[in-house]
């Protein structure tokens, strides 16, 4: 099995995102799992400041050189800040995914809807039942 970087601060969803709770809305991004299964990323469409979105619904494609995923919500609200920066850097999600490749910001309708995702450990484990399929 390969290594995986998830720090124990963040929540982890079905989808391979992380969010982490920063003031009173949550920073989200892609897992180092899914940027590693991803490959090299090469282009990264966010939504709008000012878009709401429900938990599972689609709110950017994110594409590398092997493939072009969607990206869902793994909370319900209102998108409050993207990171631009990714449209000139998208790399950036595969160098530090936890970091300056962060993908949105979002003000929960609900601050405690983090609650219901994996943490890290569960998150490992639901990699796991994944490949061994």
């Amino acid at each position: 099995m390969a290594d995986y970087n998830l720090p124990e601060e963040n929540r982890y969803s079905k989808d391979d995102e992380w969010i982490r709770l920063e003031d009173d809305r949550f920073v989200v991004g892609v897992t180092d799992y899914a940027q590693q299964q991803l490959g090299d990323v090469v282009f990264v469409e966010l939504p709008d400041v000012g878009s709401r979105y429900e938990v599972g619904q689609a709110y950017g494609v994110i594409e590398s050189v092997k493939a072009v995923s969607d990206l869902y919500s793994p909370i319900s609200g209102e998108i409050v800040e993207v990171n631009g920066d990714l449209e000139e850097a998208p790399e950036s999600v595969n160098e530090d995914c936890y970091g300056v490749g962060w993908l949105i910001k979002i003000s929960p309708d609900d601050p405690s809807a983090g609650k219901a995702l994996m943490d890290a450990s569960a998150y490992l484990a639901y990699i796991d039942e994944r490949s061994d399929d």
